[in-house]
């Protein structure tokens, strides 16, 4: 018997230290992310907004409700079993009703329902109150991206599109972050994050395009449901200046893990400097919408399209990827008629796998169709202007 013990002990060290050393590797890969997940977290992440201090307080409040509410019950059913066992002699007692236990067993139930809801009720109205926003921005979720734009206080008339970093994508596809590679932003580093100012309020309008979405921040204590044809939103305050990370919430198709939130809180001076810079950005990079482009600059610009909104799911080489169609050799790429691939890009098909893509500008769909049907093995010579999408926008 003693050596049975002996061996268990010792496969149960060994099994001890293998998950040591992988948890110890990989943690070494994957360090914690300062405003995001940490390795091996198991507590609520560090809170940066009122409303998510207060969730914390009533996560831990109704954690002590409910263990002292097992542990009470628990003890007294223990002790009477063990206390009035029929070893000791005792005999079941005959009795049907008892007007005081019933008035006990509603009255306490009723109080601590009351001690729960309270301070719950409180926190909800505060999270669901967004009036008096100093900003207010449309987070629009679409496969598999948002989109920004900002409508109301500083910065009104910005927008853009945040999507996967290219870089954290590709290191995906080749298995995630290799030994000895450390990287704290692992799936969460976006192109463009969303910029707001610090100690303002801000209110966040949630839509989506195709399917439901959520947009969730932890360190803000926010989460709203992002769903297609509503309109919904929510509210936070930063209090500290930093980047803080979450991710969408919602199973919203096959690159739902390929979907994060970053949010960059800036000092006040500083986000003014960035609105600045984004308005320029944007005045040099608007497009006369009439502009008749030439092939080879419009595949050049196409290229550049493909490879920030189209490479993750119709692949560099244009083959696909599994359930999607390959871009190379497609016959709607290849069809003369290229109001078909417009219409595609427009209103999506395949009941959301190829998602619309009404969020590019005429010039960019225009640009990236020109691409696809002159690149690869597509010769087509065809060439698709931005007026061509315009007249089909519904």
């Amino acid at each position: 018997m003693k050596s049975i013990w002996n061996k268990l002990a010792s496969l149960l060290a060994t099994a001890g230290l293998w998950l040591g050393v992988g948890a110890l590797s990989w943690a070494q890969t994957v360090r914690d992310l300062p405003g995001g997940p940490s390795v091996l977290q198991l507590n609520l992440p560090p809170a940066v907004t009122a409303i998510a201090r207060e969730q914390q307080w009533l996560h831990w409040y109704m954690l002590i409700i409910c263990v002292v509410i097992f542990v009470a019950v628990f003890a007294v059913m223990f002790y009477s079993i063990w206390k009035h066992r029929k070893s000791k002699g005792h005999q079941p007692a005959s009795f049907h009703d008892s007007v005081t236990v019933e008035i006990i067993w509603t009255v306490i139930p009723f109080i601590i329902v009351i001690l729960m809801a309270l301070p719950a009720t409180k926190v909800v109205v505060a999270m669901k109150d967004t009036s008096n926003a100093d900003l207010t921005i449309k987070a629009t979720g679409m496969q598999w991206k948002w989109g920004y734009d900002y409508l109301k206080g500083e910065g009104e008339g910005i927008g853009f599109l945040s999507t996967l970093d290219a870089d954290q994508r590709e290191m995906s596809n080749n298995g995630g972050p290799q030994k000895g590679q450390a990287v704290d932003d692992y799936l969460f580093k976006v192109d463009n994050p969303l910029v707001v100012p610090v100690d303002k309020k801000v209110r966040i309008i949630t839509t989506a395009n195709d399917v439901i979405h959520a947009f969730a921040v932890p360190a803000f204590g926010i989460k709203q449901d992002a769903i297609p044809g509503f309109v919904r939103d929510t509210w936070f305050r930063a209090e500290k200046v930093g980047d803080y990370h979450g991710q969408c919430q919602e199973l919203c198709g096959k690159e739902h893990a390929y979907m994060p939130i970053h949010v960059k809180v800036l000092s006040a001076e500083d986000y003014s400097q960035w609105v600045q810079a984004q308005k320029k950005k944007m005045a040099a990079l608007a497009d006369d919408p009439s502009k008749v482009w030439t092939l080879a600059d419009i595949t050049q610009r196409g290229e550049k399209v493909y490879a920030q909104n189209c490479v993750a799911c119709h692949q560099a080489n244009g083959k696909g990827n599994g359930a999607i169609k390959p871009l190379d050799g497609a016959a709607v790429v290849l069809d003369a008629d290229k109001t078909k691939q417009i219409k595609v890009l427009l209103n999506g098909q395949n009941n959301g796998a190829m998602p619309a893509w009404k969020a590019l500008s005429d010039t960019d769909i225009a640009a990236v169709i020109s691409y696809t049907k002159n690149h690869w093995s597509n010769k087509t010579e065809q060439l698709v202007q931005p007026a061509d999408v315009a007249a089909l926008r519904k």
